[in-house]
């Protein structure tokens, strides 16, 4: 029997020192279905969004010949240059970033729940990120891909119940949620109220789940198994709502050869796939 779900690989889990391709042949070998690309604020990650087409054939033929692709994108650029914060640049990156998914038939792109990041969160800021929420999500709905509200660290958008606010005041199909599941657990802790409960809040919306381990304060580079975040529990939930597009984020150590690293990871998350009676 088919599995119930697809199981994609961050990219930033594997060394930077690797290439585009060698990323792509190293996931399809540890069993993952899809790599998510990451699009962050670094020179060189948004460089991409510039790629000739040229480089995009190359691109596309590494997909093809390894068997794997780039379902979606986490497109964390906006924590440099916010929707909120007044520079059309964040608008250009979002353009690009919809036309590099439409070269590389990737469907998802994650979007960061920031209206700034580096500066303070005003009534200013929070409007204009609603103003170009709505422009960003025009654009998505005519190049025909779905953006999708990532919960984050902070107290903006650290919620599925906050996160629904705005896709409620959007009221678009294009507009979507994928929580962080390890961002979530904190929350939880923080306001008190059940990470599913809180889950639950975005059925019928949710567009994929991010899989990242965390523990009391801390929001990355947890190893998975040493933090506070329930897999299966939140699995089973996601599942039960539809979703069946996961991706495992983690970051590479730096020390650890880069496939026993991934495989130990894919194994800790085949395991909580099938305590969610997913298998």
């Amino acid at each position: 029997m088919d599995k119930r779900y697809r199981l994609g690989l961050y990219e930033k889990a594997m060394p930077n020192s690797l290439s585009l391709p060698e990323k792509l042949a190293l996931a399809k070998s540890c069993g993952f279905d899809f790599v998510e690309i990451s699009i962050d604020e670094t020179e060189e990650k948004l460089a991409r969004l510039k790629f000739s087409d040229e480089q995009r054939g190359a691109l596309k033929k590494a997909i093809n010949d390894s068997g794997i692709g780039f379902a979606s994108m986490c497109l964390s650029a906006h924590r440099k240059y916010p929707l909120g914060g007044g520079e059309e640049r964040s608008l250009e990156i979002m353009r690009d970033a919809i036309g590099l998914a439409q070269d590389l038939d990737i469907s998802l792109i994650q979007l960061a729940g920031y209206d700034v990041y580096y500066t303070p969160s005003t009534e200013e800021t929070r409007a204009r990120f609603l103003c170009n929420l709505k422009r960003c999500t025009a654009m998505a709905a005519e190049g025909g891909i779905t953006l999708a509200f990532e919960t984050m660290e902070t107290p903006f958008m650290d919620t599925v119940e906050k996160a629904m606010a705005y896709v409620r005041e959007v009221e678009s199909p294009w507009l979507k949620l994928y929580p962080d599941l390890g961002n979530l657990t904190n929350a939880a802790r923080l306001y008190g109220v059940p990470v599913l409960d809180d889950l639950r809040l975005g059925n019928g919306h949710m567009a994929a789940l991010h899989l990242k381990e965390s523990a009391p304060g801390i929001y990355r580079d947890r190893p998975y198994g040493t933090g506070h975040v329930d897999f299966p529990a939140a699995v089973n939930a996601a599942l039960h709502m539809g979703v069946n597009q996961f991706v495992g984020e983690f970051w590479h150590d730096g020390v650890t050869e880069p496939k026993e690293y991934v495989l130990a990871a894919k194994a800790f998350l085949d395991t909580q796939f099938e305590k969610a009676g997913a298998k």
